[in-house]
């Protein structure tokens, strides 16, 4: 029989509503009709639907926006820091969102050397706004037909509340994606090409002390992480940052039980 028709089999009990298919797909798990990176999958698939654009957006606060008078010298700083690929674009505040910037848009004027022409209104796409009650799966088939990447998220007073990627959507479904950045697992500290670092929560405070010559407490914490999560008070997560003694960390990958990876600048 193939996986499907056993898995088939296996749900011949006809389950009445999807926590009784879900105990259904654990079972056939056990009974390795399913592997554990598929059940993972085909549970994010069923709860998707259930949860809501608030659920997973990036709070207003944690958006990294570019300002849309700033200079190309200011605009190629920011978006070199954050090492994001789309920005929103905002004039007065962050409720006066005027458009989405693709960063990739900035490399035709940098090949011509016409940087003094480049102006960020005459490039940046429409702004697709959408409420924080839009379920996921719902959000997930639009970003799909209308190939936008990013939304921003409104509350119920029309002001912005966040922003939500596709990315942020598939996560839900099968986990972490690995982002732009190449991470070596293997290593507790990784160098990037533009002068910041990537750091495992999990890295020994004596190795993080020893690699940055720092001393950096070690008495409470035997983790950058630990010490990272006591410095922000609550469980951060991804977009958050903060200054601790010379270092700006940033969380650049977490989930609802811990940090993961750290984005770190020497100040």
């Amino acid at each position: 029989m193939s996986w499907f028709a056993r898995i088939k089999d296996s749900l011949s009990n006809k389950p009445q509503d999807t926590k009784q298919l879900i105990t259904l797909l654990r079972d056939a798990k056990q009974r390795n009709l399913l592997s554990t990176e598929s059940l993972g999958m085909i549970e994010g698939a069923l709860k998707v639907s259930e949860k809501h654009v608030r659920d997973v957006m990036i709070p207003r606060v944690q958006m990294e926006v570019l300002e849309l008078h700033s200079s190309p010298t200011h605009l190629l700083k920011k978006i070199v820091e954050t090492g994001h690929s789309r920005f929103p674009v905002v004039e007065e505040n962050r409720d006066d969102v005027q458009g989405i910037f693709l960063a990739k848009d900035f490399l035709e004027y940098y090949a011509k050397g016409d940087i003094n022409q480049f102006n960020l209104r005459d490039l940046m796409r429409p702004a697709v706004f959408i409420p924080e009650s839009k379920r996921l799966n719902v959000l997930l088939r639009e970003f799909r037909t209308s190939r936008n990447h990013m939304a921003i998220v409104v509350d119920e007073y029309s002001g912005v509340a966040g922003l939500v990627t596709i990315e942020d959507v598939i996560e839900e479904i099968v986990g972490d994606i690995d982002d732009e950045y190449d991470i070596d697992n293997e290593n507790f500290i990784n160098t990037t090409n533009n002068g910041l670092y990537l750091v495992q929560a999990l890295t020994p405070i004596d190795v993080f002390n020893n690699y940055f010559k720092v001393s950096l407490n070690t008495k409470e914490f035997n983790t950058i992480g630990g010490l990272v999560v006591q410095a922000f008070e609550h469980l951060p997560k991804r977009g958050e940052n903060i200054a601790l003694d010379n270092f700006h960390f940033e969380v650049i990958r977490a989930d609802k039980r811990r940090v993961q990876w750290l984005r770190v600048k020497c100040l």
